[in-house]
Order: structure tokens, then sequence, then C-alpha cells
């Protein structure tokens, strides 16, 4: 066995300093732009189709086209990260979406808003696995899990944050002016990157060894501190088979984790995707129809850090199941309050509390199951599970948007399906006995 200490040895030993602060700074920010970007065609929406007078349906492939560039933007630069460094592509893929959303405003029919809604999915879908993995990496371990929630609650600032802008610059300056606002700030973001970004410890230690970064940036974190010369080279927690994660009695939790991803965010991107174009169609004005969808995020974000908050006490089960059976009710009585306006708004609220809060909550399950070495991968297939749960969503509201026979409250019924099954997954969970087996 090595003798060579290892990088996170040394990471788990200091406490967060100052240069560590700013990396997690720039990625919270760039997670929020990741929100803002991905939402802003739900915001656009509704004025998209009053200008161009186009099937309400035709959004649903909108929509579908960038979260499957999202699903496979995640998949290419979460590979390309490991052999190139997440430095490079987070910089490359950060500016890529930030032309890419300025592109976006000069578009002039429904085909080009779906090729260029593809192409920067592709983008942002490498924002997330790689902004978490570097803010996990130079986290220590007994903050790495309420850390990477924190960050991740970005996006659902993002979203949030772009609904109530979008509500005032829609109305002044069109619909373009969402688009303008979310490519400008990335670009300007890839200036900090490039001075204050670090590449991965980790990934230099196992592919440059020799590097002289290892050393300058534990100096930078640590300074005045005495450190090793060299270090252990092992591999990342990412390289680990998928089959790890079916071994030691892990399917049952597996195939359930991933259900429950899935299933939530076939409702969490229908709602965030159609609600705000559904309210435009009962009638209600484009500004309340908008934000009504930051409305959605707001709920999320507070449901993120209390629902934080409360499972570090009791646990993920007892709050995640009164959770989505209201999720559920919520979702299921949305229909029933359009003509209340004020309590339309709290339950859309108490629904994103649930449903969009509950998701980062998934997530920090899977990463509190699984044993340290498959726990990057585990929380990475569940992530996976959910986008395809992301595409599914959207374009099912499209689907069911045709059908003439279906009223408001009865689509409301469907979209609450999802939440009833993942009650009967936690429970069944439950009646299973499965526990975790971190280490």
């Amino acid at each position: 066995m090595s003798a060579l200490p290892r990088v996170s040895d040394v990471i788990n030993k200091y406490p967060l300093g100052k240069r560590q602060y700013i990396i997690l700074i720039i990625c919270a920010i760039l997670m929020i732009l990741d929100g803002f970007d991905v939402q802003s065609i739900s915001y656009a929406a509704p004025a998209i189709l009053q200008d161009w007078q186009i099937e309400k349906s035709q959004l649903g492939t909108v929509f579908g086209a960038g979260l499957f560039g999202l699903f496979i933007g995640s998949l290419i630069f979460s590979y390309l990260s490991d052999k190139l460094g997440r430095r490079p592509v987070l910089l490359w893929s950060t500016l890529f979406f930030a032309v890419c959303m300025i592109a976006t405003a000069f578009v002039q029919n429904i085909e080009q808003l779906i090729v260029l809604r593809f192409v920067t999915g592709l983008g942002l879908g490498a924002i997330m696995p790689n902004a978490m993995a570097l803010c996990g990496e130079i986290t220590p371990q007994k903050q790495r899990v309420s850390v990477m929630m924190f960050i991740s609650c970005g996006f659902t600032v993002g979203a949030m944050f772009g609904g109530f802008l979008a509500a005032i610059l829609i109305p002044n300056f069109g619909w373009q002016s969402v688009f303008f606002v979310g490519g400008i700030f990335p670009a300007i973001l890839v200036i900090f990157m490039l001075k204050y970004l670090p590449e991965s410890l980790q990934y230099l230690v196992l592919h440059k060894p020799e590097s002289p970064k290892i050393r300058s940036s534990l100096e930078a974190f640590y300074p005045g501190k005495e450190l090793p010369e060299r270090f252990e080279a092992v591999k990342a927690e990412s390289s680990m088979p998928v089959k790890a994660l079916f071994e030691h009695g892990r399917h049952r939790f597996t195939f359930s984790i991933w259900a429950i991803s899935l299933l939530n965010m076939i409702a969490l991107y229908f709602l965030s995707s159609w609600l705000p174009t559904l309210a435009k169609l009962t009638g209600m004005s484009l500004e309340a129809s908008v934000l009504l969808g930051a409305t959605l995020q707001l709920g999320g974000t507070v449901g993120t850090i209390l629902m934080g908050l409360l499972i570090d006490r009791v646990g993920f089960h007892r709050i995640l199941v009164p959770c989505y059976v209201i999720a559920a009710a919520g979702i299921a009585l949305l229909g029933g309050t359009v003509n209340m306006i004020w309590l339309f708004f709290i339950v859309v609220f108490i629904i994103g509390f649930t449903v969009i809060g509950g998701q980062p909550a998934i997530n920090a399950m899977a990463a509190d199951y699984y044993p340290t070495e498959s726990r990057t991968t585990g929380v990475g297939w569940s992530l996976a599970a959910g986008r395809i749960g992301s595409i599914i969503g959207p374009v099912l509201g499209g689907w069911l948007m045709q059908n003439e026979n279906l009223e408001p409250h009865q689509l409301f019924y469907i979209v609450a399906v999802p939440s009833v099954f993942i009650v009967l997954v936690f429970l069944l969970q439950k009646y299973l006995g499965i526990q975790k087996h971190t280490s």
C-alpha cells in the first residue's frame, strides 16, 4: 500500500478557506445562471405563443428539445471532464451556452427555436455535474453533502429569479430580452472563472501528478500550512462501474431511487414548463402568468432549505412521505383554484415547496445511501434517470394539451399521479427495510 497521502486527506483535515469559498461562490452563481437559462423558455413561451400565433402543442417539442440536449450534454461532458479536466469543460460550456442564449433572441420561427434550444441544452448539460463535482472535491467530507445541497439550490434560485425578471423584461422589451440577459451574464462570469476557477486537484493528481498547480492550489487553499510534496493517485469516484450500485443488496434501493427521481422530474418539468402557458390560456395576464412560474420556483427554494434542516433531524422518510402526499393533493386540486387567483398562487407555492424542493432531498438521499467508493456514480445515475423524466414531462404536456376532451382540472389529475407513485415507492422502501450503506 502506498505511503503517500491522498489529496482528500488534506482537504478533510482543514476547514474551508477564503479561496475555496470564492470557488464555491463562482459555482453557485454558475448554477443560478444554469437555472435561469434552462427555465427561460417557459417564461418566454406565453409571449412567443402570442407573438407567433402557433399551436400550443408545438411548444412541447421546444421544451423537450432543450431538455433532451441537457440530458445528452450531461453525459458527453461528464465523460470529457474525466479526460480533459473540469476547468476547460466548465469554461468552454459556459461560453458556449452564453453565445447560444444570445443567438436565441434572433430566431424567427419554431424550427429555429427547437434547434437552438437543443444546442443550448448541450452546453447547459455540462454545468450541474461538473460544478457539483468540483464543489464536492474541494469541500471537507463532514460538510460535503450540505455544501452540495446548498450549491444545487442555486439552480432553483436562478429559475425563480428568472421568473421575476422576465415579468419585468417581457412586457417592456419583449421575450427576446430574457435570452439576451441569459447570455450576457454567463459571458461576463467566464472572465472571473478564468482567473479564480482552478482545475480539480483529484484530476491533476491522477493525470498530471508532476504538475506544480497541485501544490500552488493547496497553498492558496491553506496558506502557511505544512503540506505534502506528493500524493497518491487514486481513481476518481465517478469512474466506479455502475455494477457496484447493484452489489451487496443495493439493487433494491438503486431501482427505487431511479424510479423516484424519474417520476418526480416528470411532474416537476411538466409544471415548470407549462404552468405559465396554462395560466395565460385561462385568462390570466402575461405578467401574472410569468410570476406564477416564479412562485413555483420560490416554493422550491424555500422547500429545499427547510426540508434539508428537517431531514437532518428526523430522517428522509418522515419528511418525504408526507411531502409527496401534499404534492399529489396540491396538484390534483390546482385546476379547481384557477378562478381564485390568491389561492391559485398559494397552491402553486406549496407544489413548488414539495415537488421542486423535494428533488435535492432525493439527490441527497442517494448520496447518503451509497458508500464512499460508489457515491458519485450512484448520485450521477439517479440524476440521469431524472433527466429522462425531465424530457418526458414537457412532451407529455404537449400531447395532453392536444386532447380537446381534457379539461384543465382533469389534466392536473394526471400530473398528480407521479407523486402518488413516489409515495408508494417510499413506503415500499420502508417496508423492505432498506438501510443506508454509507461508509
